[in-house]
């Protein structure tokens, strides 16, 4: 198949709707197909069905996809992973790129959140332990060939789709590691990191504390936004990625604090 040579946007696009032809015709297909249908790499394929999989049209598996067997993305889930998609997949990426190969990581709910596995190299993934209770993430990591993966559980919250509760803290409690990725609603110098849910913030509390160096992702409409509920005080950031829209004033009060900030 040859692709128009537009933009990067419509070519992405164009990739899409042929991957859902795809499977209108047939049951299931590889990423190695696709890759050598469209002529990118595996992980430019591995990013397209992982954002399609958010969208709730495809159902990934291990090397490839097949159709969506049941509605897995909550609508509001999808809406928010939808907003800011360009600067999210920046910030995603650099973030991938600060975690260091056999470290134990958390990995916290949100969209951001959950596209930085996508742009793992294949060396971290057989080296990494990744702790998480977002599902998109599990969704995600599971499809790894020998994936290192611990899985915390609790009461489903779908909105966020992501696990919480006594029994998800339980889990975190006995656990540590090297490093936190975390998302938020919200964050400020003045505030901290904050999000609307109370049991949602209780989850990054509690990894927070757990892990050694904090790294944020957020894009910059979350940046100098006040939430309901704090997740974690600004000292206990140690790097914030975010975007090129950012607020300068906040970051240059963020930089006298103490926090790294990686714009990209």
């Amino acid at each position: 198949m040859t692709l128009v040579n537009n933009s990067p946007h419509e070519r992405t696009r164009s990739r899409r709707e042929r991957i859902l032809t795809i499977l209108r015709e047939q049951e299931y297909i590889s990423v190695r197909d696709l890759s050598d249908e469209f002529g990118v790499t595996e992980m430019s394929v591995r990013r397209d069905l992982h954002a399609m999989e958010l969208e709730g049209s495809v159902f990934r598996v291990r090397g490839g996809a097949t159709r969506p067997r049941v509605t897995i993305v909550s609508k509001t889930y999808a809406r928010g992973a939808q907003r800011n998609v360009a600067q999210k997949q920046r910030i995603a990426k650099a973030a991938s790129e600060l975690i260091d190969a056999e470290s134990t990581v958390f990995f916290y709910s949100g969209s951001t959140v959950a596209r930085v596995p996508s742009y793992l190299t294949g060396l971290q993934r057989n080296s990494l332990t990744i702790v998480t209770n977002s599902l998109p993430i599990i969704n995600e990591v599971s499809a790894w060939e020998n994936p290192h993966l611990v899985s915390i559980g609790g009461t489903y919250l779908s909105q966020y789709m992501a696990f919480v509760g006594p029994q998800a803290l339980l889990s975190i409690e006995p656990l540590s590691a090297e490093v936190a990725i975390i998302g938020c609603d919200g964050l400020s110098a003045e505030r901290g990191l904050t999000t609307p849910h109370q049991l949602v913030a209780s989850i990054g509390t509690n990894i927070v504390k757990r892990a050694r160096r904090i790294i944020v992702v957020a894009d910059s409409s979350k940046v100098g936004r006040h939430g309901l509920t704090c997740i974690a005080s600004i000292n206990e950031v140690d790097t914030l990625v975010t975007d090129t829209d950012v607020d300068q004033g906040q970051v240059k009060e963020l930089r006298r604090l103490g926090v790294e900030v990686i714009i990209v």
